[in-house]
């Protein structure tokens, strides 16, 4: 099938989206429930609308832009992303897999193709964790991997609780409405950036993602004593500053001596009390994201890691508690959606590389609810969640094409 993918009409939709931000351009900002992040969810569905799909939109917020095939009972298939962006990040992480996907169907749509099985455009809440520091709360409530308890409980840095905030973004229903059964598509195929920097390093166009990895998050909570710079003594300090700096770098050691070439640990968070130049830290929390494809690479990993902590606290005379964010097990990608993919870019002649996402995704979560792949495009650099995150118009119409085909395949036609 012939399709005509309007590169340059996407890439104006793309850049007008970014303007819909709390910072100034070229960065892009669109936290959760921001005012920014509800004008990107109406902007979304009149751009839908005017693709003649029906919207709707479920009590956590994840919104839904169907086109009905000519086969009710039939399964239906489903792609998309998510647009909420974290501070000062770029504007086509997600986005190209939600207004990729819109005009993945208005290609199809405009070539004639009508399809048996309904297609489906998602636009998660919340796939970056800016809000809550738990990322794809969308995804995860509709898979069941976040209970209704725990989301009950979420809070953000300014106390407001999840509940507060979408009765503020005028969201009603129970989320227990938010939970979709097993089967419930027949297939999920994600588009995105690659936040990597290999298909641009070998020259490929397109990526197939046969393995997503698991993350999992830590919260540390150090307590030593304080005390006047000056005045207590090195020998007689008990630095909780200082402990959670050995932490980090165990953190580091541990993910780089896994034996896995996929171990990745970071310490994106590291805050420090009272955070005076003249006073000794008597607290510090720190924040740990530590991931991998292997999960029993990255177990052992972490048991290393638990191991140092408690001996770098009790060298140094700090208290601690170590509470679980959230730990995930890495997904396997179905075989039959990787080989569709894989023969629509034989098809299109295009090169296309089989790999991992070592960033998760929304499509994490969506493979415990259906088969799952991704489809990655190069972006400039490996670069991503930086302003100057970048793929070309005609990578990212490729991309499209290749999710636009593949939909086509797995929907059939009337």
């Amino acid at each position: 099938m012939k399709l005509n993918i309007d590169s340059h009409g996407l890439q104006a939709a793309i850049d007008e989206l970014a303007l819909i931000s709390e910072a100034p351009a070229p960065a892009v900002t669109r936290v959760l429930f921001s005012p920014e992040d509800l004008r990107a969810r109406a902007w979304l569905k009149a751009r839908a609308g005017e693709i003649g799909l029906a919207v709707r939109e479920d009590p956590v917020g994840n919104i839904f832009f169907h086109w009905t095939g000519s086969d009710a009972a039939a399964t239906p298939v489903a792609t998309g992303s998510h647009t909420d962006a974290i501070p000062n990040a770029g504007k086509y992480d997600g986005v190209v897999g939600v207004l990729g996907g819109l005009e993945a169907l208005a290609a199809l749509k405009r070539a004639g193709f009508q399809p048996r099985r309904s297609l489906e455009v998602i636009m998660f809440t919340a796939e970056e964790p800016t809000r809550f520091g738990l990322g794809c709360l969308g995804s995860r409530l509709m898979c069941g991997a976040l209970s209704l308890e725990k989301a009950a409980a979420l809070r953000d840095p300014q106390g407001q609780s999840l509940e507060e905030l979408r009765d503020d973004a005028a969201l009603r229903g129970d989320l227990t409405h938010v939970r979709l059964a097993q089967g419930a598509y027949s297939a999920f195929v994600e588009l995105h950036i690659e936040q990597g920097p290999l298909l641009e390093r070998e020259g490929l166009p397109i990526g197939v993602v046969e393995k997503i990895a698991g993350p999992s998050s830590y919260r540390v909570r150090l307590t030593g004593e304080g005390g006047h710079a000056g005045a207590v003594l090195m020998p007689e300090r008990h630095d909780a500053g200082l402990a959670g700096a050995e932490i980090a770098l165990a953190v580091e050691h541990a993910a780089r001596t896994s034996g896995s070439p996929d171990t990745v640990g970071t310490t994106g968070v590291f805050r420090q009390e009272p955070n005076a130049v003249n006073s000794v830290p008597c607290a510090a929390t720190l924040e740990i994201d530590f991931r991998d494809t292997d999960h029993t690479a990255r177990t052992a990993a972490w048991s290393r890691v638990e191991t140092d902590i408690e001996e770098i606290c009790r060298r140094r005379g700090v208290q601690y508690k170590l509470e679980p964010i959230n730990s995930e097990a890495p997904a396997l990608c179905a075989p039959e959606l990787v080989q569709t993919v894989l023969s629509v870019c034989k098809d299109l002649d295009l090169p296309v590389k089989q790999m991992i996402s070592r960033a998760y995704h929304d499509s994490l979560f969506m493979a415990q609810i259906c088969p799952t792949t991704m489809i990655f495009i190069p972006c400039r650099g490996g670069v991503s969640h930086r302003p100057d995150e970048f793929s070309t118009p005609e990578q990212i119409a490729a991309g499209v094409e290749v999710l636009a085909q593949t939909l086509a395949k797995l929907a059939g036609g009337a």
